[in-house]
């Protein structure tokens, strides 16, 4: 199998695991009171699960005069994505309108596919496969789901609300090869799990960011660097 079937394949395992979770979004949308037209139109313009999920939590929980904090809380959970897009940038490369549409398919999973390729063209297979893949088979699936929530019951129990995380694992498992990857994989964990309980959503994972950049970049366990000077555990860019 050639290095490119490899990321292919990689990518639409992960398009596919993702996928299968817009149905749980679909359903739980519609079961908060929104239509299927309105639920439609979150997944093909705000289209990070993350925040989706947030918005219709929070606006399940207070309705209508809840909306405001529901934004808000999309919107802080979706902060992540400016980092993504800083850290996708020079992968995608061109222009600015090559840039802007980038920024659309700018997710967890996308960048997560890229940047595990270790060769830049093959970065940029993965990120477009991964994010266009998903964008048209999370919007798919969210109609799905939003027309056959009631026939569906709770997704949960199909075990929908576990196949993102799944597939995230899949991805990180490969990586966990030194101490110091290890390291941040678990330091991150554990404060996102801990601080979930007390804080709105969205901050738990942005308090984890930040632990696992400090654990990372300071290289808390002694690991050896890697042949460009950055600390083990983090990925730097190649030369071509």
């Amino acid at each position: 199998m050639t290095a490119e079937r490899e990321v292919w394949r990689e990518a639409l395992g992960v398009v596919l695991a993702t996928s299968a979770y817009g149905v749980s979004f679909g359903a739980l949308a519609v079961a908060s009171g929104l239509d299927v037209w309105q639920t439609c139109v979150l997944s093909l313009l705000m289209f990070t699960g993350g925040s989706q999920f947030a918005f219709i939590g929070v606006f399940t929980a207070g309705g209508l005069a809840a909306l405001p904090s529901a934004v808000a809380s999309a919107a802080l959970l979706g902060v992540r994505n400016v980092a993504y897009g800083m850290r996708m940038s020079p992968i995608v490369g061109g222009g600015p309108v090559r840039k802007a549409a980038a920024a659309h398919f700018t997710i967890d999973e996308s960048t997560a596919v890229a940047i595990s390729q270790s060769d830049p063209r093959l970065r940029q297979v993965g990120f477009w496969v991964t994010g266009i893949g998903i964008f048209v088979g999370w919007n798919i699936t969210t109609l799905v789901g939003a027309l056959v929530g009631d026939v569906l019951g709770d997704p949960r129990t199909w075990g929908l609300d576990a196949a993102a995380a799944a597939a995230f694992l899949a991805l990180l498992w490969p990586r966990l090869r030194q101490r110091q990857a290890i390291a941040v994989g678990v330091a991150a964990a554990v404060v996102a799990a801990a601080f979930t309980p007390f804080l709105m959503p969205g901050l738990p994972v942005l308090v984890a960011a930040v632990v696992a950049i400090a654990v990372g970049w300071f290289n808390w366990l002694g690991g050896r660097e890697t042949p460009s000077g950055g600390p083990a555990g983090i990925r730097t860019e190649e030369a071509p």
